[in-house]
């Protein structure tokens, strides 16, 4: 239980209205109950949120001309940012219990920091290192020489390969593969058969990263596979070896990431968008669903939003459809 002047001394919101309100979750304003704090971000919903049962309201400066509202408002310049961070405070994370589960399989070697939960059935190999209050979820298996950091959350079912890396604070859900072989043959022209090329690299994942159910992350064939800080990858996102993701992107369900491709920070990647080999994407560009990037190619436009196979800038794809459809027309 927080009082909404609390929550605004947290997320450093200007409070118009009675601080002393206690409130104990967070909701939707459709679903808000007493005690809730909802938010809105856009002025046509202030309304429905003063006259839902919800005790606070984040809002945008859009509201904060009411002088005498009927519920304590926390006006901020990004509400749903200051929602998220209240959350914090009024919907505590799950805690974990620490400790070796009876069933869980460790080698001797292994190394756990302060306050691990090793969960049922997990398996850790030689030579693993897990950092503090860091979780390793049922059915988990961890290769050899793998280094977890600490307070992360490694789900149910997860596998991660010999020699990864992965930083602090880190999601990984459930059934997740980091550091599996990348797709790497070379054909022999005489026999038409295909060798395995070595994939002998490694895979890093930073801190704060977050990956998603089902997500493959290949390691690298002679170098490595990086995630860099912050990024967000969805459920069933795959990323090729020697692939290099920068910081803070964020990446949506069911994209797939070739080989040697480059992200730089800061790019959004919409869902079902696919890079072939060695596409870098320069910081800062948008690529709209069902985007594709042939071979070789370079995306570049801070905030420019791209569409289409092959990718272009929406508003020329968009005239390119608009021809389209006249000719069509006249045809």
């Amino acid at each position: 239980m927080r009082t909404a002047k609390e929550i605004a001394d947290h997320i450093h919101a200007r409070l118009i209205g009675d601080g002393t309100i206690e409130l104990s979750g967070v909701a939707s304003v459709e679903s808000a109950k007493p005690g809730a704090l909802v938010f809105v971000d856009n002025e046509k919903w202030l309304q429905a949120a003063m006259e839902s049962k919800a005790s606070a309201v984040i809002a945008g400066e859009f509201a904060g001309g009411l002088d005498h509202p009927a519920k304590p408002l926390l006006i901020v310049r990004q509400p749903k940012l200051g929602f998220v961070r209240a959350t914090a405070l009024l919907v505590p994370r799950r805690s974990h219990v620490a400790g070796v589960h009876s069933t869980a399989v460790l080698h001797h070697s292994v190394k756990l920091g302060k306050k691990v939960a090793i969960q049922p059935h997990a398996v850790l190999t030689e030579g693993v290192e897990v950092g503090d209050h860091t979780r390793i979820g049922p059915g988990a298996a961890v290769g050899a020489n793998a280094r977890i950091g600490s307070h992360c959350n490694i789900a149910a079912n997860v596998t991660i390969y010999p020699n990864t890396t992965i930083g602090n604070r880190v999601v990984i859900h459930a059934g997740a593969v980091l550091g599996a072989d990348g797709f790497g043959f070379v054909r022999d022209e005489e026999t038409g058969r295909y060798e395995a090329f070595p994939q002998i690299g490694t895979l890093v994942i930073e801190d704060d990263v977050e990956i998603g159910a089902n997500s493959t992350i290949d390691r690298g064939a002679l170098g490595r596979t990086i995630i860099r800080r912050g990024t967000k990858i969805d459920n069933l996102v795959h990323i090729g070896h020697n692939a290099d993701i920068g910081e803070d992107v964020v990446m949506a369900a069911q994209t797939g990431v070739s080989g040697s491709v480059l992200v730089e920070k800061n790019v959004i990647v919409g869902g079902q968008v696919g890079l072939a080999d060695h596409v870098r994407i320069e910081e800062g560009a948008i690529l709209g669903a069902q985007t594709g990037v042939p071979s070789n190619k370079v995306i570049r436009g801070k905030g420019v939003v791209f569409w289409g196979t092959p990718a272009r800038p929406l508003r020329e794809y968009l005239r390119q459809l608009a021809v389209l459809a006249r000719l069509a027309k006249n045809g």
